[in-house]
């Protein structure tokens, strides 16, 4: 596995070595001795997998507080997205910056995303499977957001089109405005 660091600290690309002849392929999407080499001490407790039907679809920007925050490994089984993850950690050189990078079916890259990041996902084609990793249960009373379009952060999704959402999604807060209580280094 390579494991790639990005401009924002502690969010990393994860290119899984795949193995492939006249019958298909391998590969290992998760190894914890490759990644406790590489400096990550990630348990994982649930994976998660999502479908959507439609192009245009945007999940998020989703993150969980304390004490349930999550870390997350993210990879798209079926089709593509553009994958976004936004630093929320107070005090962060990088707080309120985004970083995004296409995933797919054919790439096989992932995007590990370490807890004090709000997460969401446009998908770029029809009939998109994605699925990830977290290292803390799902809790829905921890369960936040920040909007999608968000002025401050300034995300510039690939497609220009008003996005699929959920009720949930389109009336999450303003980075501004959302309950967060991420600090950078702790």
């Amino acid at each position: 596995m390579n494991f790639i660091n990005t401009v924002i600290d502690g969010l990393i690309v994860v290119e899984p070595k795949h193995h492939g002849d006249h019958r298909g392929w391998f590969m290992e999407t998760y190894n914890e001795e490759n990644f406790f080499e590489a400096g990550i001490n990630v348990k994982f407790v649930q994976d998660n997998h999502s479908f959507s039907a439609e192009k245009g679809t945007l999940r998020g920007l989703h993150f969980q507080l304390n004490p349930k925050a999550q870390t997350k490994l993210v990879r798209c089984t079926k089709g593509a997205i553009y994958d976004v993850a936004v630093d929320i950690r107070k005090g962060s050189s990088t707080y309120g910056e985004w970083f995004g990078i296409e995933l797919t079916a054919e790439n096989k890259k992932q995007l590990l995303i370490p807890k004090g990041f709000a997460h969401g996902f446009m998908t770029l084609t029809h009939d998109v499977e994605v699925q990830y990793k977290v290292d803390e249960l799902y809790a829905p009373e921890c369960d936040r957001g920040i909007i999608w379009d968000d002025p401050a952060i300034g995300i510039k999704w690939p497609m220009d089109i008003r996005p699929i959402l959920s009720t949930k999604d389109d009336m999450a807060p303003l980075l501004r405005n959302a309950e967060n209580n991420f600090k950078y280094g702790v």
